[in-house]
């Protein structure tokens, strides 16, 4: 009975074994599918990641909270300047009879208002344009981070369906070789025939390498525009396949709203800008300036001497308020507020001369890009209908290999030319996808932050 017993619980704890097995195999694969689908992202997901992540734009988005603290710099020109002090201590000595340690407070209050000063609206101006550079520099590192993730996308899927091409034109490879092998062992083909069928599977080899070294690359720079450390993540797998969509622009109106809609153009208007307002605060220094104060003590006892003080009516005869006014002007400038003019003055029209060059590149660009649109358009459709053809003949020709009709010259060449006609339309895809995204840079349409100028405050 015991034997029975033991035999029927290790049956038992067999089932159990293998029942629990089951499960975890069962687990582990939908671990390993839910894995590999969570690690694929979409190319909405990269972008937004890498606005949300990107070290470049977080680092632009401190320089704008950095720009609104230089704009309260610019404004202070204009408000006016309170000081308060306390000054407290002991009054000793001997004078015109007095005797004896007193005791003492002094409260003081300033008040300065400039009334006339020239550099009031160019500062003013100055710290207006200070935040909206800040917001086109934040923007143009948006746009630069955003297409370089897109290209990163791009090259990541191309460089993906390069190595599964390569691959499957491998396996066919292989396949001949097999087929010529067992014809040589049956006598039907020299071991000449073998051996050629082998040689072009092995040359592929590197040629799938090379694919997939790339494609890690592009992952790679896929990660780091996503703001992902290497390191502690696993890097991003891109979703989905190249797509071929055509494209019609129009050249003109794409023109005239890039020239109004760039990031990249309106930063260097803003720097033009700037530059001029920042001449205009220097050239101030030769125009009079006017201020306005009021000065103000308050004497809580009475017999305190001043500072200094030679007799009784020089003392603190109670509180009193001081008004004054003050004006300047320079008469004289030994170099420094025209050599600075003369500096502020070069920096302006080196940034009009780069926007104006920035403004003129626009439309060659649009027309280049416009150009490689087409093209791109024209080598798919040729491509296309050459690939469905080179797929018609490879089929005919790998059905007549494995009875000797074709040779195995033939069907190499076939595989060949079906490579290399794929390889193609992959490529014009990918060139078509990569001059979209270069289209989409060169007229503006990325992610803007802001083209409002701030409030007034």
């Amino acid at each position: 009975m015991k034997r029975r017993f033991l035999f029927s619980g290790s049956a038992r704890f067999q089932k159990r074994t293998f029942g629990g097995g089951m499960r975890f195999l069962l687990l582990l694969f939908l671990l390993i599918c839910f894995v590999h689908r969570t690690s694929a992202i979409t190319l909405e997901r990269v972008l937004q990641t890498t606005l949300e992540n990107n070290p470049s734009i977080q680092e632009a988005k401190a320089g704008l909270e950095q720009a609104a603290g230089q704009r309260l710099v610019f404004r202070s020109v204009a408000w006016p300047r309170a000081e308060v002090g306390v000054p407290a201590g002991l009054q000793y000595g001997h004078r015109a009879g007095e005797s004896g340690i007193k005791g003492f407070g002094v409260g003081r209050g300033a008040l300065d208002q400039t009334l006339f000063n020239v550099a009031v609206p160019h500062s003013l101006r100055r710290g207006d344009v200070g935040i909206l550079i800040a917001q086109q520099q934040l923007n143009v590192a948006v746009v630069e981070q955003l297409h370089t993730a897109r290209l990163a996308f791009y090259a990541a899927l191309y460089n993906r369906s390069l190595e599964s091409i390569r691959k499957e034109q491998q396996q066919r490879l292989q396949e001949n070789a097999a087929t010529q092998k067992n014809r040589y062992e049956a006598g039907l083909a020299n071991r000449s025939a073998f051996t050629s069928a082998t040689i072009p599977a092995a040359e592929l080899e590197t040629q799938i390498a090379a694919a997939r070294r790339v494609y890690l690359d592009a992952q790679l720079q896929l990660a780091q525009a996503m703001g992902i450390d290497p390191a502690k993540r696993t890097l991003p797998a891109p979703e989905g396949e190249l797509e071929f969509m055509p494209m019609h622009v129009d050249l003109d109106s794409e023109t005239a709203a890039a020239l109004e809609r760039r990031a990249d153009v309106k930063l260097a208007r803003l720097f033009v800008r700037a530059a001029n307002e920042d001449e205009r605060i220097i050239a101030a220094d030769y125009y009079p300036e006017a201020t306005g104060g009021l000065r103000g003590d308050w004497v809580p006892v009475t017999g305190i001497h001043r500072q200094e003080s030679t007799s009784r009516t020089q003392d603190f005869i109670g509180s009193e308020i001081r008004e004054r006014a003050a004006y300047t002007w320079r008469v004289f400038d030994n170099g420094k507020v025209g050599g600075a003019i003369l500096k502020a003055r070069s920096a302006r029209e080196i940034n009009e001369l780069t926007c104006q060059k920035l403004e003129a590149n626009i439309p060659r660009a649009l027309a280049r890009i416009a150009n490689d649109l087409r093209t791109t358009e024209e080598r798919e459709r040729s491509l296309a209908s050459a690939t469905a053809a080179a797929e018609e003949s490879a089929r005919v020709v790998q059905e007549n290999v494995a009875s000797g009709l074709v040779s195995s010259l033939e069907y190499r060449i076939t595989q060949s030319g079906l490579l290399e006609t794929k390889s193609g339309l992959l490529d014009a895809t990918y060139q078509h996808n990569l001059a979209r995204a270069e289209w989409d840079r060169a007229t503006g349409r990325y992610f803007q932050f802001s083209y409002d100028t701030p409030p007034s405050r």
